[in-house]
């Protein structure tokens, strides 16, 4: 398929999703700072505004570890060695901070470094890279405890916590060569299968804005993430444990969603917001749809697929992202926004082959770039509410969940897509189900 195929006729400003990738690394290039540890970015470098950064400065979700990855698939996107560069002084600071970092979980520390690391010395052959991802994955296993339940690190079974934990160590397996974080990310998950219903501790345990009986269903903090790890599990193991636990989990977000002729909608926690339904990643459509994918790469299921069809067509059908909704606010991130249902319909695309995935992907790039914000030639960046009920906070960052990194990749996503004749390698985060080759097979087979 043509690159001309591919590419929206007319994106706003005459201009593409990669140029506009290009754009938004210019402006967190504008955001680096270099010591002796190598370079970090501050989260949002306009002194007017305020960073709305949830995490850890070296983070995955909003810090020097996700703005890797996004320089890491730039420089694949365009063959520049300056934005490899940019990578490897980011991944050098997280070498010489790693011990530092007090937070074991993937999104939030130490795992989501350990996951930059190894990427970032797969992509430069800078064995030094992959030494340190090493050292670090040594500690997070070090760091395993015994509980009365089992083995754990955080006490929580959700992406937020242990489950998240255990997705990275078992990527750090495969990319770091070491058996041995596999094995220990399936005890550590056969913990977590044992809970009758996984994922049940949420409103009681981080989450102020909810009520403390709250149970939630989504991806990130919810039932479908662990679901989603247990799923994983089985497909790593075969052993049928995973997947009767997964299938609890599974059936959960189904008893709980609405569920109509043709679509899905999981509500945000119940049983108080049954009708508040989120679409991103994090909470909602997107986020769930990985579960049932996922279940139905390990396991063939159709009825696993048809509630992927489900939720992407109710995702297509609300009407975003021109109309803002209860749960798409004015928000474009990777975590709750345009780039994580972006992520989503490229995915499926890659996995299917359907023309519609591609072009409600392209409609999802074309409102991002439109979006961008370069009024004063710096770069391109995402200005949005990030948090939903703090609507008057309106702010742009530089990190990956949550601003224009994120963004930036999952445009430069969008971009591989249209690139049969020379497709590349995706990074994609260990949750994310979907072929790292963002083209289906039959493509693939036609141009070999």
């Amino acid at each position: 398929m043509s690159q001309e195929r591919i590419h929206h006729p007319s994106w706003p400003r005459a201009e593409t999703p990669l140029t506009t990738a290009i754009m938004a690394g210019r402006w967190i290039r504008s955001a680096a700072v270099d010591d002796e540890r190598g370079r970090h970015w501050v989260a949002n470098p306009d002194p007017r505004r305020q960073s709305a950064r949830s995490g850890q400065p070296a983070s995955l979700y909003a810090g020097v570890a996700g703005i890797v990855l996004f320089f890491l698939e730039l420089a694949a996107a365009t063959g520049h060695e300056a934005y490899l560069d940019d990578a490897r002084r980011g991944a050098r600071y997280l070498a010489a901070t790693w011990q530092d970092e007090p937070d074991l979980t993937l999104y939030h520390g130490l795992t989501g470094m350990v996951f930059a690391l190894a990427e970032a010395g797969w992509a430069t052959g800078d064995e030094s890279l992959s030494a340190a991802a090493r050292s670090a994955a040594d500690r997070v296993v070090r760091s395993l405890r015994r509980t009365g339940d089992g083995v754990g690190w955080t006490g929580d079974p959700a992406q937020r916590g242990d489950g998240g934990i255990i997705l990275g160590l078992l990527h750090a397996a495969g990319i770091l060569g070491v058996s041995e974080y596999e094995q220990v990310a399936v005890e550590a998950g056969a913990s977590v299968a044992g809970r009758v219903v996984p994922g049940h501790k949420f409103g009681e345990d981080g989450c102020p804005d909810l009520p403390v009986d709250a149970v939630t269903p989504g991806f990130l903090s919810g039932t479908a993430g662990t679901a989603f790890l247990l799923a994983r599990l089985y497909g790593v193991t075969g052993d049928k444990q995973f997947l009767e636990a997964a299938r609890r989990g599974a059936d959960f977000v189904r008893t709980v969603s609405v569920v109509t002729d043709r679509h899905v909608l999981v509500p945000h926690h119940v049983p108080q917001g049954r009708g508040l339904h989120y679409l991103g990643l994090c909470s909602g459509s997107a986020g769930v749809a990985r579960l049932f994918y996922e279940l139905h790469r390990v396991t063939g299921d159709p009825g696993d697929r048809d509630w992927v069809d489900r939720l992407a067509a109710g995702i297509v059908c609300s009407g975003v992202p021109r109309r803002q909704t209860a749960g798409f606010w004015n928000v474009a991130c990777q975590c709750c926004g345009a780039a994580g249902l972006l992520e989503l319909f490229v995915g499926l695309w890659a996995a299917t082959g359907e023309t519609g995935h591609l072009d409600f992907a392209r409609t999802l790039a074309e409102n991002l770039i439109g979006r961008a914000t370069g009024h004063d030639q710096a770069g391109y960046r995402w200005y949005q509410a990030y948090r939903r009920l703090r609507p008057w906070e309106v702010t742009a960052d530089t990190g990956y969940m949550i601003g224009a990194a994120g963004i930036g990749a999952a445009l430069l996503h969008l971009d591989a897509a249209g690139r049969a004749t020379e497709p590349r390698r995706m990074i994609l985060l260990p949750d994310n189900p979907f072929p790292a080759i963002p083209l289906p097979a039959s493509t693939l087979r036609r141009t070999s």
